[in-house]
């Protein structure tokens, strides 16, 4: 007697364990499709509120299924421990035939418990292809490309429009023609280089954006002694014809004793690239009223030592204006 009601006992338990297991379900809807349709994937479970279930990845099926959407997990029923969760896959099929898409399995994860739920039974799929009736339809060559008549209504507008802007870029070069030959000019001369400048415009130009920067100003002493020197030193190249980029100080000076310059223009040339000298090499750090006399001696020089038939643009300004 006692050993039956064990057993009863036991099948008990086992009831109430399988009871609590969550259950799963799987279907697909529609189950048969045509090539290229798309059909919904759907596994359904029901569990505990406790209970933690997985939704597996979606298989592909060596690529002959293939996923459209994954959807969400829903919850569809909640009665107050009882959950009824479903996941949905869309899905498209592109190969032809009966489709065994097996047993839907679901991870399930409970207190110490860790394994795999499966659906009771699998799930099909057919997919069908179109059925072509040979024996009622015939099947014909492709016809040749047909050449249709030109007629010139097709391109009309496009004429006239062409011809439109034709005339205007006709006129349009003829005024301008005209406007260039009044100056005693050609057309050629709208594509020729702007001359260079003379060597002193240049060097004014130059110097007056270094002053612009304000280098000094901001502590830069040696980038602004750089600049003044080798904007001279371009001068010199381009005024006297030496290689000045490459010279030293010592040897600038030197050279330019063979040419006639005035004692100021000479002394001023001496006295800026000394001054270069020290800020770039020894360091030295000039006061204000030094840079900006170094600036206008600079200035001078190219004024005081420019060639006799060079002239400054009137609209430029000179140092004292600014």
């Amino acid at each position: 007697m006692k050993r039956l009601f064990a057993i009863a006992l036991l099948f008990t338990a086992l009831a109430a364990r399988a009871q609590d297991t969550p259950t799963v379900t799987a279907r697909v809807e529609p189950d048969s499709i045509l090539i290229g349709d798309r059909f919904d994937y759907i596994i359904d479970v029901e569990k505990d509120l406790v209970q933690v279930v997985e939704f597996p990845e979606f298989d592909p099926r060596d690529g002959k299924i293939e996923l459209v959407e994954d959807c969400p997990v829903d919850t569809l029923e909640r009665d107050g421990r009882h959950l009824k969760l479903r996941k949905r896959y869309r899905l498209a099929a592109f190969d032809e035939g009966k489709y065994n898409l097996g047993a839907a399995q679901v991870l399930y994860a409970d207190k110490n418990i860790l394994d795999t739920l499966r659906s009771r039974d699998s799930v099909y799929l057919e997919v069908a292809t179109f059925q072509i009736d040979s024996t009622s339809q015939s099947i014909y060559d492709l016809k040749p490309q047909k050449n249709l008549p030109f007629r010139f209504l097709e391109i009309k507008g496009y004429a006239t429009w062409g011809i439109l802007i034709l005339l205007i870029l006709l006129a349009g070069a003829y005024a301008l023609q005209r406007w260039l030959a009044s100056r005693g000019k050609g057309f050629g001369d709208l594509f020729k280089p702007a001359p260079p400048l003379p060597p002193h415009v240049a060097a004014i130009q130059a110097l007056e954006a270094l002053h612009n920067q304000k280098l000094w100003q901001n502590n830069r002493h040696k980038q602004y002694y750089s600049g003044l020197t080798d904007i001279l030193r371009t001068y010199i190249a381009g005024r006297w014809g030496l290689g000045a980029m490459e010279m030293t100080s010592d040897e600038i000076i030197e050279a330019m004793r063979q040419e006639e310059l005035p004692d100021k223009a000479r002394m001023d040339l001496t006295a800026i690239l000394r001054d270069a000298d020290l800020v770039k090499f020894a360091k030295a750090t000039p006061e204000a009223e030094q840079n900006e006399a170094d600036y206008l001696k600079a200035y001078y020089f190219v004024e005081e030592t420019k060639l006799v038939e060079e002239e400054i643009p009137a609209e430029e300004d000179s140092p004292m204006q600014n």
